[in-house]
């Protein structure tokens, strides 16, 4: 009997990721989660160096600033409920010191310019088509930073508006990196505060930008979104909130993510660094013992093994 109804995936022959590949997370929520799997499992990966970024909008102006190198100052950042705050960022990098803010915003910028020059994946997850337009200068933000919200317009991108800035980050991408393939997905996790409706249209905006712009080749979809809706079709794999997936679907869409676009041999390895990790949270009931000090030289070869074969693995 099936009790599911499985969407169907492809898997990427042509571009998979590999422990040679090079990967940038840009995005909501879900592109950390996914992006800890990869740090779990020894990847080169760096993720959201503003933070996270729910829109499309604010993807495009990081990747815009960091291919610019633009050089942020006093003028790009604003003082609320004592910290320092930029409209570009999310507040994870906030501070009391606007010159520790700068330096942050500043070391993210030259930092991403060098990770997309040398990505050879990029892999973006788009949130929500809601945005807020900062009345005083009329610019899109990625985060109000709990600013009073009458100082802001709430307004939603149409599809036009989406699939444009989304054609503009994969020009912006090909002028720094023509070899960097580029992975859409839409996170599910439901924007509930926006209402019930309101998400779902949000959504559908995303989902059809994203595939207005798909071409062969270079820029590709992975149904995260699809799978949480469809094959994850019941509340138990949600977290308190019921809106957030909780870890059983996370590690569930990871497992789909690894099918789809991993490599055979990647796949065998990550078998074996999770081993060393188990090994490393290992808590002996006697570390003095003799078996347990076996156990740690077996773990330090295992580890010198990986590292003789990937030199930027380190434990």
């Amino acid at each position: 009997m099936q009790l599911q109804t499985i969407i169907p995936l492809k898997k990427e022959i042509r571009n998979p990721i590999d422990y040679n590949s090079k990967l940038l997370l840009l995005g909501s929520c879900f592109s950390e989660n996914i992006g800890d799997k990869l740090n779990y499992f020894k990847f080169q990966t760096n993720q959201n160096p503003f933070g996270i970024l729910f829109h499309p909008k604010a993807i495009e102006n990081l990747i815009t600033n960091a291919i610019n190198e633009k050089v942020y100052t006093t003028k790009d950042i604003i003082f609320q409920n004592e910290r320092w705050h930029s409209f570009d960022a999310h507040s994870n990098l906030s501070s009391p010191d606007k010159k520790v803010l700068l330096d942050n915003l500043n070391t993210a910028v030259s930092s991403t310019n060098q990770q997309l020059k040398e990505a050879t994946h990029v892999v973006i997850t788009l949130g929500t088509s809601w945005v807020y337009r900062f009345i005083e200068t009329d610019t899109i933000v990625a985060n109000c930073h709990k600013i009073p919200q009458k100082k802001f317009l709430k307004e939603i991108l149409t599809v036009a508006e989406i699939s444009q800035s989304l054609k503009n980050i994969i020009d912006l991408l090909k002028s720094i990196n023509k070899n960097i393939k580029v992975l859409f997905t839409v996170s599910p996790v439901r924007h509930l505060k926006d209402g019930f409706v309101e998400n779902t249209i949000s959504k559908a905006y995303l989902i059809t930008a994203i595939h207005s712009i798909l071409t062969e080749g270079f820029t590709f979809y992975f149904p995260s979104y699809e799978i949480m809706m469809d094959e994850l079709r019941d509340y138990r794999f949600y977290n308190e909130d019921m809106v957030h997936p909780n870890k059983t679907a996370v590690n569930y869409i990871w497992e789909k993510f690894t099918d789809t676009w991993f490599s055979e041999d990647s796949k065998s390895m990550m078998k074996e660094i999770e081993t060393i990790q188990k090994g490393m949270s290992h808590r002996p009931f006697n570390e003095n013992s003799e078996q347990h000090q076996q156990f740690l030289k077996n773990l330090e070869f295992k580890k010198s093994k990986i590292k003789d074969q990937f030199y930027h693995i380190v434990f």
